[in-house]
């Protein structure tokens, strides 16, 4: 990218954020009370888990965890280390062949996958490898931060794949899209872009999850469902979900009146040794709990 692109984005987001002060948006200053949500939450989101929470543990290790946990839909990442059968080859690096085994491997366990987390680089092969891996898998979006300077050629992968990009945000130093905002120009000119929203990261940027969700409503593919205990300090590992500074009642009802229909993903990224089944046991009740308090 040239050295004058990534300023003048900024400045953009920077205004972007400013006017955002003066000037509501259309769901902002819509009568809350027009909106009449159509959705049932228990089966019209998708529950399960975002592989990363069991990343001290092989692929089959991993999934195991997640059929102990009672859940069926599972986000798995790139990065993950695929077993001993592979070789512990890193998922983003496997065959074709060794995509299957796996793939094979989780139908087998009665699990569904319908996104992966992928990562490429600066060039647009390494790109084409996630695709081609993320389309064996069959999955009908990928969750990923692309580089500000390849939004249109990954847009136009995505499109030429078939699959839709979910864009995450980690927090601010270490993503572009820590702020919403970004997301949003992200997302407009690109038709295969939306959000993948994760819930705590946002607190980590002083970003209320609550505000985010709203900021990015029509465009959420996805959700990373996390707590952390404070706003504004990156350097939170994060906490049980329903034990931090997150409004989870608050955002359920939020998503069930945007009418949201997705993927809600449980990720922890801190170690609760031996392992965090027993917090992710734990956030599959407070969740059911919630969504039955919607009806």
């Amino acid at each position: 990218m040239k050295k004058t692109i990534l300023p003048l984005l900024l400045l953009t987001v920077f205004f972007a954020a400013c006017n955002n002060g003066s000037k509501k948006t259309a769901a902002e200053t819509a009568d809350s009370t027009s909106t009449v949500s159509t959705v049932d939450p228990a089966k019209a989101w998708k529950f399960g888990i975002a592989l990363w929470t069991f990343h001290t543990f092989n692929f089959p290790e991993s999934l195991d965890k997640v059929d102990s946990a009672g859940v069926v839909y599972i986000e798995p990442n790139t990065f993950h280390k695929s077993g001993p059968e592979l070789k512990d080859t890193l998922v983003g690096q496997l065959s074709l062949a060794g995509v299957d085994k796996l793939k094979a491997l989780i139908a087998s366990k009665g699990l569904k996958m319908e996104s992966i987390y992928i990562n490429g680089d600066s060039t647009i092969l390494s790109w084409k490898k996630q695709f081609d891996i993320a389309k064996q898998f069959g999955v009908q979006f990928v969750t990923t931060e692309p580089p500000l300077n390849m939004w249109d050629s990954i847009d136009s992968l995505a499109g030429a794949y078939g699959v839709k990009v979910a864009i995450h945000e980690h927090w601010k130093g270490v993503s572009h899209y820590w702020n919403p905002d970004t997301v949003l120009l992200a997302i407009k000119g690109h038709p295969n872009f939306g959000a993948c929203a994760d819930l705590g990261h946002w607190p980590k940027s002083g970003i209320n999850p609550l505000d985010g969700i709203k900021k990015l409503s029509g465009h959420i593919i996805g959700i990373h469902l996390k707590d952390i205990a404070a706003f504004n300090d990156p350097k939170l590992r994060d906490v049980p979900v329903g034990t931090g500074v997150v409004d989870f009642p608050a955002i359920f009802a939020e998503l069930k009146k945007q009418n949201f229909k997705g993927h809600i993903y449980i990720e922890r990224d801190a170690e609760d040794l031996p392992s965090n089944l027993s917090s992710v046991i734990n956030t599959v009740k407070y969740y059911n709990d919630q969504i039955a308090k919607l009806k």
